[in-house]
Formats: structure tokens, sequence, C-alpha cells
């Protein structure tokens, strides 16, 4: 016999045919087994690098706002409603020594935020120590439908270590006249 050929045996009324076909199919078989066991240790791998770039990504996050936004020259702006019936805010520009630093257009969504005792930040940033201005303007409607344009100055020395600003806008009954007050948070 040559090397390598097929022996056909014949049983009964079947074929067996011996040789490299058989050994290919267990062949086969076995890669297939592999290829599972191979797929579970690549979704394993797979999930811990995506657990490995989250945490990586928090870690840079960190870094990012200490090096943007270091607390011991920080400041930080926001915003509270006093009596939450008397004034529906259209929006809110805020000045830091006279050039504009934030500004926003408030939905129903934000308003009713607000109205339920939410505090919204209005800015977050970085001042050297010394003496600064601060001013709110503000538009709004009034519970008894007038439109309303308020401006507010609020003077403040920046000391080390991070500086907090509540800015809280009053709208009392009955002429719902809109009152601007700054509160330094220690």
């Amino acid at each position: 016999m040559v090397a390598g050929a097929q022996r056909t045996v014949t049983v009964g009324r079947q074929v067996v045919v011996a040789g490299p076909v058989t050994v290919a199919v267990m062949v086969l078989c076995l890669l297939g087994l592999a290829r599972g066991a191979f797929a579970e240790s690549l979704d394993h791998e797979i999930d811990r690098l995506k657990a490995d770039v989250a945490d990586l990504s928090q870690t840079l996050y960190e870094l990012e706002e200490s090096v943007l936004y270091p607390v011991d020259t920080q400041v930080a702006v926001f915003l509270t409603l006093e009596k939450k019936e008397g004034l529906d805010l259209d929006s809110v520009e805020l000045y830091l020594n006279g050039t504009p630093v934030a500004s926003h257009l408030y939905t129903d969504r934000e308003r009713d935020s607000l109205k339920q005792g939410g505090v919204q930040r209005l800015y977050i940033g970085n001042l050297p120590h010394g003496s600064h201005r601060l001013k709110a303007v503000l538009t709004a409607r009034s519970a008894n439908e007038r439109f309303v344009r308020r401006e507010a100055t609020h003077q403040f020395r920046k000391r080390p270590g991070e500086s907090r600003i509540q800015l809280t806008l009053d709208a009392a009954a009955p002429d719902y006249e809109p009152v601007v007050s700054f509160r330094e948070w220690k």
C-alpha cells in the first residue's frame, strides 16, 4: 500500500474511511474547542481593559480639574431663588472684573428645578488673590407678569483657598420687585 493512501473497509453495508480524513475531523474538533476557550479568554481580557480605561479616564479628569482649577485660586458662583413663586427667570449674565464669564438662558425644566430649591453653578474659574468685582445681570418675568431686568454688583476679596459665592434672587408680593443678594460661603 502507498503511504498516505486511504484504506476503505466495508463492514456490512457501511463504508468506513480511515486515515487522513479521520485525523482531519479530529483536528477540526479540537480546534473548535480551543477556539471557544480562546474567545472566552479574549472576552475576559477586553472587559479588564475596559475597566482599566475607565479608571484612567477618571484619574485624567481629576488631574485636569486640579490643573485647570487649582483650589487655592478657585472661585465658584452659584444661583438660588429665595421666593419660589416670585420670578420666572429668563436669563442670567455674569461678569467678573468687567469681563463676561457666564450667561445662561433658562428652560421651563430648569426654572422648575430652581423653584423646587435647586442650586445652579453659574461659573467656576480661577482668580489671583486680591480685590475683585462680580456683576450679575438678570432678566425675568415677575409673578404679576411684568418683565424686569436687574443689575447687581458685589465686591469681594479673593483669599487663599476656594471661594464660593451664592447669588440669591428674591421677589416678594405684592409688587414682586426682584432683589439680588450675594453671600460668600466659608
